[in-house]
């Protein structure tokens, strides 16, 4: 998706988003690969929505536009999938090894966390700017409290998808292959593309380049952990 085109999901607030994540959850088969990683995104928001609730993630507004942004872009790329056309470079490896028998549930996962924070959420940042007229540095209290609460649920995610010591053989060939990527690393980066969007917007030929490049690199990372495992 171009850096300048708006998403154009019908998405407003938390609670919409997390009935689209809902529905979606009820009519992908458990073992589809964005099944998986839509169990684990409806995980996340439903805690960040606890979080705001409660007062925990300080500014509530922009907490709120980050989120539903972040969002827009998860489900706009799903939309697109299930309308014919062509998704984000960083989601197609999800899209396209969806349904393939040697690919694990961490690995779907990890795959589409790794396309949600890799690419969309430094787009969302720039969305959440544009939606309420502020700079990126006015949100990175809320950027940090979401990724760390994204690393704790990764870390989770890791711990109930990871096989047991009953299947070494595919446990190994995982632990070696996943082991190459942080959601940490991957948060830091996105950040840092971030506020280079938002510093090129008043360049969109520049910035279109820059978000395409960021998009191809996720997908190939997304397409690394999804390589099939033996059984």
């Amino acid at each position: 998706m171009a850096y300048c085109e708006q998403v154009t999901a019908d998405v407003q607030t938390v609670d919409t988003v997390l009935s689209r994540m809902r529905a979606l959850d009820t009519t992908l088969p458990a073992r589809d690969g964005v099944a998986v990683f839509n169990r684990v995104y409806l995980a996340v928001t439903e805690a960040v929505d606890r979080h705001i609730d409660s007062g925990r993630l300080g500014d509530a507004r922009a907490a709120i536009a980050l989120d539903v942004r972040f969002a827009e872009r998860y489900l706009a790329a799903v939309d697109a999938l299930e309308e014919g056309r062509r998704p984000p470079a960083c989601w197609r490896p999800l899209f396209q090894f969806r349904r393939h028998p040697g690919v694990r549930p961490l690995q779907f996962a990890l795959a589409g966390i790794n396309a949600h924070i890799g690419h969309d959420l430094a787009l969302a940042v720039v969305d959440t700017c544009r939606t309420l007229g502020c700079e990126p540095v006015e949100l990175e209290d809320e950027f940090d409290r979401v990724g760390d609460l994204l690393v704790s649920l990764e870390e989770r995610v890791r711990d109930e998808l990871m096989p047991g010591p009953d299947v070494l053989q595919v446990a190994d060939p995982l632990t070696h292959l996943l082991g190459a990527w942080s959601l940490e690393r991957a948060r830091d980066a996105t950040w840092t593309a971030a506020r280079a969007l938002w510093a090129l917007r008043r360049l969109p030929d520049v910035a279109g380049e820059f978000t395409e490049r960021l998009d191809s690199a996720v997908g190939f990372a997304g397409r690394m952990l999804l390589t099939p495992l033996p059984d």
